[in-house]
């Protein structure tokens, strides 16, 4: 049966238009704008996104060709000229609240993560982007290396960002970190690694009624006061309740700890966790550090699959820009994937996304179709493991 809409129509109809014109006229973002609007610019660079063009150039011929679909979209005429300028010049951060408005629509639709308890369980890490020094001067890393930081609170229920910040590379994880208001509720369990380590931080989450799990340092001094729970002699080697020693490490933590010794039979290695949280088992607290490896799976995907290595401008709005409209397009296909319990990988669906963008066919028909009825390449084991949920 024909369908009316292109399958970009489709997607481009699941962004919260209402929260985003709301929010252009509150900052006036399309003021002195005759044609090239907020909106089209979200819908130019979204289509540069699905599509995976390459340069200014690329989008424009792409549009061009597909002329015919343009009033689908709200578009009029299209230039590179007017999308270099756009992009450099309007506000990036109209399109971060727009990713936090479909956020808390996305959230609401996604599975819960695969422990047997209620918390929500959220992991916090950050990963670098390298640039050309000389084509992003601004994006100071190394003396002669450019790179920004993206930082990222990882929500385990259904794998999405559900805090980021952007800054550049030299930007160390803890001082973000303790700068920045993260979103947690109380009864949250936040995972970090030795990195994030900071007492005084740590004992601020523990007020917040805020659970962590951490490495710790293998140099921590502690006195033991008691034993928690008990020893299998196997996986769980040791499972106490401590107080930090030395006046400034009290000082800036000065409540009891817990300090799991665990042997990981995979890895044929000993690790010893720290957290505040003593409700659950020792071993769920080592699986639960062990989710961590989520977030490095997410920032290997959105790296491979979404155009926040290479930029079609090179002012820091225009770059901010492009990695909002990609986290949203992110958003979009979990969103879909929620909504519709879709059981192939998310990389198989932005493959044929890209293949039928302009198509007019219902995008539940799409999603009903195997990857070997496209015969599309083999897909590397352990690609999406975070969002074959």
């Amino acid at each position: 049966m024909a369908y009316s809409s292109t399958v970009f129509r489709q997607l481009v109809n699941l962004i919260p238009n209402r929260q985003f014109h709301d929010e252009v006229e509150r900052k006036g973002a399309n003021r002195y704008t005759k044609h090239f609007t907020a909106w089209n610019q979200l819908i130019v660079n979204l289509y540069a996104q699905v599509s995976g063009k390459k340069s200014l150039r690329d989008i424009v011929t792409g549009l061009n060709v597909q002329h015919w679909a343009w009033y689908h979209l709200g578009l009029k005429n299209i230039s590179r000229s007017q999308l270099s300028y756009v992009n450099a010049r309007r506000d990036y951060r109209l399109f971060q609240g727009l990713y936090y408005h479909l956020f808390s629509r996305c959230v609401s639709l996604a599975p819960k993560h695969r422990f047997n308890f209620n918390n929500p369980l959220h992991v916090l890490d950050s990963t670098l982007v390298h640039l050309c020094l000389d084509v992003f001067p601004w994006a100071k890393y190394r003396e002669r290396k450019g790179a920004l930081k993206i930082h990222t609170l990882l929500d385990l229920q259904g794998t999405i960002p559900s805090f980021i910040v952007v800054t550049d590379g030299r930007q160390h994880d803890l001082k973000v970190a303790k700068q920045v208001d993260l979103p947690l509720s109380p009864d949250s369990i936040l995972v970090v690694d030795k990195g994030y380590i900071d007492f005084t931080w740590l004992y601020e989450l523990h007020l917040r009624k805020v659970f962590f799990v951490t490495r710790a340092f293998d140099n921590c001094s502690y006195k033991v006061i008691g034993q928690h729970g008990p020893a299998d002699g196997k996986t769980v080697l040791n499972d106490q309740s401590i107080l930090l020693r030395g006046s400034k490490s009290y000082r800036r933590y000065p409540h009891r700890l817990r300090l799991i010794t665990y042997f990981d039979e995979i890895t044929d290695k000993t690790l010893t966790f720290m957290t505040n949280n003593f409700q659950l088992s020792a071993k769920t607290v080592a699986q639960i550090y062990k989710a961590r490896w989520d977030i490095e799976l997410f920032f290997k995907w959105i790296k491979q699959n979404l155009k926040i290595k290479t930029f079609l401008g090179t002012s820091p709005n225009a770059v901010l820009v492009q990695i909002w409209t990609a986290l949203i397009y992110y958003l979009l296909l979990a969103f879909i994937k929620f909504q519709t319990k879709y059981q192939f990988t998310l990389l198989h669906f932005t493959r044929v996304l890209k293949e039928a963008l302009f198509q007019k066919v219902d995008i539940i028909a799409l999603l009903k179709l195997s990857p070997n009825h496209f015969k599309l390449p083999h897909e590397p084991d352990g690609q999406m493991v975070l969002l074959e949920i």
